[in-house]
Parts: structure tokens; C-alpha cells; sequence
């Protein structure tokens, strides 16, 4: 090679992230440019034969057609005949994958390693009655229909603006509702039981202090039907409930009145509870990634992965969910589960959703959104293969349905969607204390009673929305931090968020999405 060209060639590693050694692509870590070459680990170069943006990638060898195109180390799609230097895309590749499903009927899955009692980290939280701890302390009012919504919304906003303040009340944390579109009109079975699932375990809930309960008066899900749902749960609510009927109060005015009187009668009660110190362990983390971009994979994801392993370490719980973002991907899953009934599980999880997917005419590589494509997630196993990173390397404990508490601690897998406003708040009826949530193309979502600490993929984004998001992983990309220093740094910012010694940004904006998961239409 002449010596112009020689000093003409950078070191890939200056524009591009090779993910895996067996890889046959790199991603972009900035725009490129026809011509560009670059040094390969091997000595060899690859010049671009376009211009690639961040987050895609190119051939670092010649893919012939038919032969599996590779990163993370597994296929992502079907070569058409890529040359050494091309942007990869639905070009010049199809997204056929094999459907792998191999699982030792042996498997036993090591148990984490734990760390010493002494050596775990702690943070300031509030105890309940039931023994659970929380990370915030919420009056909570909940319609128990949509009929009902607007007086719930009502009475929080009038409430917080009139009666809490932290100068009066400084153990709590807000009133707030959570408004929904539920409850009437839509028919029995699984509808109404993840509704009710949802509603009594936010209301269970132990980052809430105090509820008002509130419901027209004629619908399916009244105060009688949500009684006797109560009545049938292992755990009883061990809180002060109160409740209040629309009709029986007298229509809209006199009801916003009563649950104002009511809450004015609980803030000096709940405020009573106090932040202590507590083990790590008591958290349970809930884990989402949304707005993802080709980043997310490789920075955001596997650093809360990290994150994810210290909490489990630490004896405390962690909770992923998307499940379509498991398709491509299952079989890594499955495989780290403790055991092969377990794995089976996951795989009929992925199955399952397949099926429900299908009766409405949709398939999972429908999930990935404008926003994902545009910014190198071409197909479902792409985006898959990097969202599972979100869970860390431990062993998968357990897999529970959509709002399901879980059985135990450690990694646990909740049925749900892929859709933020569906999955996250579901996290949260699973019990979830804190949410990180990683995005690469920026998102303001929030949640009414868990604070939802924002990850970003990539600097520029981060940048872009820093009122928005909490922290970034870009850092991994630019080559100055590790995945394991920003899992570090995330960890001890999920612990002081979780101490109340910050916000995240997502409640000092007043983000309090809710809204749930119905089989009634797909969601993925």
C-alpha cells in the first residue's frame, strides 16, 4: 500500500464500534463519507462506498448473498450480496433470521454471585406496614373508571395546589391520579383482570401512603366490583382507603369536595412516615427502553445491564418487560434461565405474544418505530438483540404475567408490549420502586407514583434534552468511559433518586403518564 493511502487510513475504532469479534459489520459513531478508510484490528482496511450515518453500519468483509449478516456476535438479517464498505439496509439485506429454540433439558443456571451483606450499599426509603419498602410517598386517587376520571384528576391538582406543600408536609411527595379510559363498555375476562390487577397494585403500592378510591356509580367496575376484587388478594392493603361515589355525592362538585376533605384528613397522617435507611436490596428496578436508536445496544442498554447485576448482587429485584423486544433474542434469554422449565417459559412468553400479535393482523417486526429505523434498527432482532442488555448477565429467576407481583427477587420477566405508555406503567404495578428507562432519540415519559430516571444512548441527544433526560452513556461510544463506569455512575444515581436526595427529571416536570395494557387491541 503506498504511503499516501497509509496515512490517509484511520483506526475504525475513531468512527465505528465493532460490537463483537465475530461480527461481519461495524455501527457508526459519527457521519461518514464516501471514501472514508479505515484500519481494521487485522491490518486490513475498509473504505465506505457511502455515506453512513450514526448508529448504522457497514461490511467489514464481503458479505456473500445468503450467508447471515452478524452483530452482537448473531444474525440480524439475510445477506443479498453486500461488498466490503456498504451501508447495511433493507437493500441489501432481508431481516430472515434462523428461529433458534435449543434448550438443555439439564439446564441449571448458576446462582448469582452475591455480594457480603456488609459490603451492600443502602438507601433512604419508607417502610410499610406490609414490610415493603418505597422510594416515594403519594396520596393517590383512583378512578375506578373512566367515568370517574375526570373528578380523580380534579381533586389531585386541587389538592396539591391547595392543601400539600413540603414546607406543611415534608415526608410527602404529591396527590396525584391516575386518569384512564377503562372500566365500562369493554367486556369480562382478561380486560377486566389486568385492569384490576393494575389499579389495586398501584393502590398497594408501597411508594403510596394513603388512597381515594372514586367511581361514578353504574359501571361494570364500580366500588362494590372493585370491593370484592379486594377481598379475594393475598395481601390486604394496609392503608388508609377512602372512598367516594359520583351519584351518591351528588354529581361532579360535591364529589371533587369530598375527596378533598378526605385528602386534607390523611396528608398529616401519611406524613407521618419517614425516610430511614435501608438495603439496596429492598429496591425493585424496572428496566424499559424507548425512542431506541443504534446506539441503545451498545452504550445505554448494556450500562444499565451493569447496573442491573450490581442491584441483583445486592439482593434486590430487577423487572424487564417488552416482550416483541424478546423476539430474535429469546433463545439468549431462555438460556440463562435457572433452569429449563424456566426457559420454556420465556419461549412461550414470545410464542404467546406471536399468537395475540397474529389475530389482529400484526407480526412483531412491526414493533420498531420511524424513530428506530431512522437511527439503525432496521428489524425487531436488531432492536431485540440490544434491549435485552437492559437485564445484565445474572440468571433469569422467574417469568410473571402483566402487573403481576413477582414471587421472587433477582431477575424476573413480565408478559407486556413494547409500548412505553403501556409496559412502563405495568412495571410499575409489578411493584417497580424505580424505573430507568433507556432512549437514544430522545422521550419525556414519566410515571404517576415511581420516578423514571432517563439513560441516554448517545451524547447529542442528551445535550439536546437535558431538562428531559437524567444521564447519558454517550460517553461509551466517544471511547472516555466503559460500560462498566457509567453502570457505576447510574447505579449510585438510581440509589440518591431513590433516597429522595434528587429528583429525576421526569417528575420535576410533573410526567405522570398511566395508562394500561388491554388484549382487547395489540399493542407491540
Amino acid at each position: 500500500m503506498p504511503d499516501s493511502e497509509k496515512t490517509s487510513t484511520a483506526p475504525i475504532s475513531e468512527h465505528a464500534i465493532i460490537v463483537n469479534p465475530d461480527d461481519n459489520v461495524a455501527v457508526v459513531k459519527d457521519q461518514t463519507h464516501v471514501g472514508l478508510e479505515l484500519g481494521l484490528p487485522s491490518g486490513d482496511v475498509v473504505r465506505l462506498s457511502a455515506d453512513v450515518p450514526p448508529g448504522h453500519r457497514f461490511a467489514i468483509r464481503e458479505i456473500a448473498a445468503g450467508e447471515f449478516v452478524r452483530q452482537y456476535g448473531q444474525p440480524i438479517g439475510t445477506s443479498l450480496g453486500i461488498a466490503k464498505g456498504e451501508w447495511i439496509d433493507h437493500r441489501n439485506m432481508t431481516d430472515d433470521v434462523p428461529v433458534v429454540r435449543d434448550l438443555p433439558d439439564t439446564l441449571s443456571t448458576p446462582a448469582p454471585d452475591y455480594f457480603d451483606p456488609d459490603d451492600v450499599e443502602t438507601f433512604l426509603g419508607f417502610r410499610r406496614a406490609d414490610g415493603r419498602v418505597g422510594t416515594r410517598n403519594f396520596i393517590l386517587i383512583v378512578p375506578t373508571s373512566m367515568c370517574a376520571s375526570h373528578e380523580a384528576t380534579q381533586i389531585s391538582m386541587m389538592s396539591e395546589f391547595m392543601d400539600h406543600s413540603r414546607e406543611r408536609f415534608p415526608n410527602v411527595d404529591g396527590v396525584v391520579a391516575i386518569p384512564h379510559n377503562k372500566g365500562c363498555g369493554c367486556q369480562d375476562g382478561s380486560t377486566l383482570d389486568v385492569m384490576m390487577r393494575t389499579l389495586s397494585n398501584y393502590a398497594d403500592h408501597p411508594n403510596v401512603g394513603g388512597v381515594v378510591l372514586i367511581d361514578l356509580g353504574c359501571e361494570k367496575t364500580n366500588l362494590s366490583f372493585v370491593e370484592k376484587y379486594l377481598t379475594k388478594r393475598e395481601r390486604p392493603i394496609m392503608k388508609p382507603v377512602y372512598k367516594i361515589g359520583i351519584q351518591e355525592a351528588g354529581g361532579t362538585q360535591e364529589a371533587i369536595e369530598l375527596g378533598l376533605k378526605y385528602v386534607r384528613q390523611m396528608l398529616p397522617e401519611v406524613n407521618k412516615c419517614v425516610r430511614e435507611p435501608f438495603p439496596v436490596s429492598e429496591l425493585v428496578l424496572g428496566v424499559k427502553c424507548g425512542s431506541s436508536d443504534g446506539f441503545s445496544g451498545i452504550s445505554a442498554n448494556p450500562s444499565l445491564g451493569f447496573c442491573s447485576d450490581l442491584l441483583v448482587r445486592s439482593g434486590g429485584t430487577v423487572l424487564l418487560t417488552e416482550v416483541p423486544e424478546f423476539c430474535g433474542a429469546e433463545h439468549i434469554l431462555a438460556n440463562r434461565a435457572k433452569d429449563a422449565a424456566t426457559g420454556r417459559r420465556i419461549y412461550e412468553m414470545v410464542d404467546w405474544y406471536k399468537d395475540y400479535a397474529s389475530k389482529f393482523g400484526a407480526v412483531l417486526n412491526q414493533n420498531p418505530s420511524t424513530g428506530n429505523k431512522a437511527g439503525g434498527l432496521l428489524n425487531i432482532t436488531i432492536k431485540s438483540l440490544g434491549a435485552i442488555a437492559k437485564a445484565g448477565t445474572t440468571r433469569i429467576e422467574d417469568c410473571i404475567e402483566y402487573a403481576e407481583t413477582p414471587r421472587c427477587r433477582g431477575i424476573n420477566l413480565m408478559q407486556g408490549p413494547g409500548y412505553d405508555q403501556e409496559s412502563t406503567p405495568g412495571l410499575v404495578a409489578s411493584g417497580a420502586t424505580v424505573v430507568v428507562f433507556t432512549t437514544g432519540n430522545g422521550t419525556t415519559i414519566g410515571n404517576a407514583i415511581t420516578p423514571v430516571i432517563k439513560l441516554a444512548s448517545n451524547n447529542r441527544v442528551f445535550e439536546r434534552m437535558s431538562r428531559d433526560i437524567d444521564i447519558s452513556a454517550g460517553n461509551v461510544i466517544v471511547g472516555t468511559e466503559s460500560i462498566e463506569e457509567v453502570g457505576r455512575r447510574l447505579f449510585e444515581h438510581v440509589r440518591q433518586v431513590a433516597s429522595g436526595e434528587i429528583q429525576a427529571k421526569a417528575e420535576i416536570l410533573k410526567h405522570r403518564e398511566f395508562q394500561f395494557w388491554a388484549e382487547q387491541t395489540v399493542s407491540l
